[in-house]
């Protein structure tokens, strides 16, 4: 190094991190927060005269850093850096008033822009032709920015879905709500480097790191990644999902009330998933996770919940006519499923902010989307006005809140008549925390209509209408009744498939994965001899055994 470079620096983590609002999460790394200055003060052994020697500062994130990709930014004072015309996430430095340039004293601030993508940047500073570190930091998003996409206006809801570490989960039924308290921790020792840890173990940076690295600037991204993530069907996710004993080697859902201790235990262990989880367990885990990266959020329980594995927006259960074989399904209703609900703005689906807000993101493993096990994020205010086609996931989330239950029969010439349709059943008092207090919040009205409104009807046909999924499963599987046109009968007494009573994501209906023909006859039965014996009483006490 040159003498000029053999520099003393301050990188004032104790009043950077407070300014930041991430001082509960370490004191001795710097953590900033995108889109917000903070200052390092820099002590050369020379004088400075940026008109002769300029500062250059280069700040880069993950393998092969890239202008183009905004892995990559070179500023400085003055500010005549040559960038590719197609530079993105440029940061910027200036010199504060207090700086003493002749005797090489300087206070430096520098920002990130409130796009650049999130995760752990080399600082490196050159003058006069040499180049040393000048600092390793970690950029979080920032709710406290009105640039950055996850910015939230009120601070009393960015101390609740940010920094608040405790919280209530919902449990139950709708019938009898029940809760369970829930250490987020996402400030805990470590936490950082877990989160983080998570992000480069996820299948989409495996496949091509620079572009991960880069799509980091973006919440949706961020969410959908950790979404998938927090399972382990796929990847090296966190939690190994368990709907029914056996729970050997590891514990049973209700086992955990905290994130932290299953999120140090996969990290520990070399990413390998902890045993076992289930709806909410996945749920309050990303929690932790979004609050720590800086995406505010909030979970979420919805009661009846309902599981569309074939996105046709109904929860199907068919009757055998006399001579017929029996239809299975793999719908099914669950008396409650956890999710989350994260803020940020939906520029992909609008420009004018008309999607913006909270948006559903499901870690619970229950179909795939874009090949992999994850949901969301998937607007509430679309879901709410049932437009299914938006990305991402759509017509599951909506379904989940607003199925019709139809009951089938199956006839010998191949039809299905519809004979029983319950439209009142799915998504009932859908349930959150309150902001600054321990009360249960229903936020059932942000998810759809008043159940039996004309509203709420004009929705949903509007759903299905939207739903282009649902356009090759008409065709193939309904024979000559349309369920559309049957859909005007509403019985509340309907089956509308079959509820799980363990509410912990268990797989209600049959789960088989088999679909057969509806015209498929069942062959007579062959004649049966029948013998009756006399049986001991104490055989029947063996049988209880």
């Amino acid at each position: 190094l040159s003498a000029s470079m053999n520099c003393g620096v301050n990188l004032n983590c104790d009043t950077n991190n407070t300014e930041h609002r991430t001082k509960n999460i370490s004191k001795d790394q710097l953590i900033v927060r995108r889109g917000q200055r903070f200052t390092v003060k820099v002590e050369l052994t020379q004088s400075f005269n940026p008109n002769l020697y300029p500062l250059t500062i280069t700040a880069v994130t993950g393998e092969n850093p890239s202008e183009d990709l905004g892995t990559k930014s070179c500023f400085g004072i003055p500010d005549k850096i040559r960038r590719s015309p197609s530079a993105k996430a440029v940061w910027k430095v200036e010199l504060e008033k207090g700086s003493n340039p002749p005797t090489g004293s300087l206070n430096l601030t520098i920002t990130p822009p409130a796009d650049t993508p999130i995760g752990k940047y080399n600082l490196t500073a050159r003058h006069r032709d040499e180049e040393t570190l000048l600092a390793e930091l970690v950029v979080l998003f920032n709710p406290w920015c009105s640039d950055d996409s996850v910015f939230m206006q009120n601070e009393t809801e960015r101390q609740e879905f940010v920094m608040n570490e405790r919280g209530i989960i919902y449990k139950g039924s709708g019938n009898y709500i029940t809760s369970i308290n829930w250490d987020f921790g996402q400030f805990e020792e470590d936490m950082v480097k877990i989160c983080l840890k998570m992000l480069d173990v996820n299948l989409k940076h495996l496949a091509n790191a620079a572009n991960d690295v880069s799509a980091r600037c973006n919440p949706v991204y961020v969410s959908r990644v950790v979404s998938a993530m927090i399972n382990s069907n796929d990847d090296r996710g966190v939690l190994e999902g368990r709907w029914s004993a056996p729970f050997w080697g590891g514990f049973i859902p209700s086992h955990w009330s905290a994130s932290y201790p299953i999120l140090k235990r996969w990290y520990n262990t070399g990413c390998n998933p902890v045993k076992y989880g289930q709806c909410w367990v996945f749920a309050g885990v990303m929690c932790s996770v979004m609050r720590l990266l800086g995406i505010p959020c909030r979970v979420v329980t919805n009661y009846q919940s309902a599981h569309d594995s074939d996105k046709n927006l109904t929860i199907d259960v068919y009757h055998a006519d006399y001579g017929v074989r029996e239809k299975e399904t793999k719908d099914s209703i669950w008396n409650y499923h956890v999710w989350l609900e994260c803020w940020m703005r939906r520029t992909d689906l609008a420009k004018d902010g008309k999607y913006d807000g909270w948006q559903v993101l499901d870690p619970t493993p229950q179909e795939k989307s874009d090949g992999v096990f994850c949901c969301g994020p998937a607007s509430v205010k679309a879901i709410l006005n049932g437009e299914t086609n938006l990305k991402y996931d759509a017509p599951f989330v909506y379904a989940m809140v607003n199925a019709d239950c139809i009951d089938w029969l199956c006839k010998a010439d191949g039809t299905m008549v519809n004979i029983c349709t319950d439209t009142k059943r799915v998504g009932q008092s859908i349930s959150t925390k309150a902001v600054g207090s321990n009360t249960r919040l229903d936020i059932t009205d942000s998810y759809k209509y008043k159940e039996g409104s004309i509203e709420e009807r004009t929705v949903f046909r509007y759903a299905l209408t939207r739903d282009y999924t649902r356009e090759e499963e008409q065709k193939n599987n309904r024979g000559t009744n349309n369920p559309i046109q049957n859909r005007g009968t509403t019985n509340g007494t309907g089956n509308g498939g079959t509820t799980n009573g363990t509410g912990n994501g268990g797989r209600g209906g049959n789960n088989t994965g088999t679909t057969n023909n509806t015209n498929d006859r069942i062959l007579p039965l062959p004649q049966i001899s029948m013998r009756f014996e006399e049986v001991h009483l104490s055989s029947l006490y063996m049988f209880y055994f």
